[in-house]
């Protein structure tokens, strides 16, 4: 089936803003990964050092007097002053632009100081607005996590939708072994397929192609907004993508109650109309029966018997979110149950065998409590 090229001179313009530390790291797995395509990366930060060093063209230094370019040490008051001396450049930053994300990571100075400033600007220029952003590990304690709490109910009344990724179920989600580093590359990934799952639909030619107003129809004034990712390989890997996607630890309440969804079908040149079919029948037999639903499917050349499905569901009910986050914790996919129950039953005989040193373990809950992650590790998180 011949693909449905765009017209280049009709694309949105489309700017991905990574601010602080973590948005800079952020922008610069994009900028390496080189799968966003038709966006243009903008790493904003109060740090002229870790602005020399992103990978991102265009540039921003926030609040020259204040901060003299050397950052805020993890102060989210000195981050919003940066951005209110800076709010000229912003603005100059943000003409034209048809459709801003805001990504970075929550809890340090920075991002969590700064995005509703840039967020508020931009939505005063026209742009439809989207933040992107995580909470905090566990282990990077509850501190940070209260900071990024603040940060990002300062931020989602300024965002048309903000979508949070909560790190820690990343964490639960994958290899035990991954280093520290390899887990805040995972986390960094993440935010870029959230920017990918969106902007794909506008840039990439497709089998079926949508255009910024079907974008704005479902983003606009939607508050709350949750991603699913998943993929499939082999027989049936469209059916097994959408179910994944709808089950993702990422997305943290059932799609049901959503009034707007969003996914994206992506595959190698042999994706077929079936599986599209197939992928977004399952998506849409799960959704609310009034829901509106906006779907696209691209082609990626490098996707070999691989599927992949993002999900963004958005116009959720306030109640039913405050509700979702109390029990949040106590919920876990079936897959994880079934994982969950098979390794009890293969470690039982470990468990009845303890030493002293595993009875005085602190759990990493508690270590969570007392201890941050350094600075250096951090890199401006």
């Amino acid at each position: 089936m011949a693909l449905v090229k765009p017209d280049v001179g009709r694309f949105a313009k489309i700017k991905v803003l990574g601010v602080g530390g973590g948005g800079g790291n952020a922008i610069n797995t994009m900028i390496s990964d080189g799968q966003i395509q038709g966006v243009d990366f903008v790493a904003i930060n109060t740090d002229a050092q870790a602005l020399l060093a992103n990978l991102a063209q265009n540039k921003l230094q926030l609040g020259d007097n204040i901060t003299r370019g050397l950052g805020v040490g993890g102060n989210p008051e000195l981050g919003r002053q940066a951005a209110e001396e800076s709010k000229e450049k912003i603005a100059q930053l943000l003409v034209d632009t048809d459709m801003a994300f805001i990504t970075g990571g929550m809890g340090g100075g920075t991002c969590t100081g700064a995005s509703a400033v840039i967020a508020e600007i931009a939505r005063e220029k026209g742009a439809l607005t989207v933040g992107v952003v995580t909470k905090p590990f566990a282990f990077e304690g509850t501190k940070r996590m209260v900071v990024a709490e603040e940060g990002i109910e300062a931020l989602k009344s300024r965002v048309d939708a903000l979508i949070v990724i909560p790190n820690q179920k990343l964490l639960d989600s994958i290899d035990k072994k991954m280093t520290l580093l390899e887990a805040f590359k995972v986390a960094d990934s993440v935010l870029g397929q959230g920017v990918q799952g969106i902007s794909d639909i506008i840039t990439l030619p497709g089998l079926i192609n949508r255009d910024f107003a079907d974008i704005k129809t479902i983003m606009k004034d939607a508050g709350s907004a949750f991603m699913g990712i998943g993929t499939g390989i082999g027989d049936n890997r469209a059916q097994a993508a959408a179910r994944a996607a709808i089950a993702s630890p990422l997305l943290e309440i059932s799609i049901d109650g959503a009034k707007g969804i969003l996914f994206t079908i992506t595959g190698g040149p042999d994706l077929t109309m079936s599986e599209v079919n197939e992928a977004a029948k399952l998506i849409s037999e799960k959704a609310d029966a009034d829901a509106n639903i906006i779907f696209g499917a691209t082609i990626d050349e490098r996707l070999v018997d691989q599927i992949k499905v993002s999900v963004i569901a958005t116009g959720f009910d306030e109640a039913r979110l405050r509700l979702a986050n109390l029990v949040a914790p106590r919920l876990t996919t079936v897959a994880e149950t079934i994982s969950s129950s098979t390794q009890e039953q293969q470690g039982q005989e470990e468990k009845t065998i303890s030493t002293p040193s595993d009875n005085n373990a602190i759990p990493s809950e508690e270590m969570g409590e007392e201890f941050e992650i350094p600075a250096f590790l951090r890199q401006g998180r």
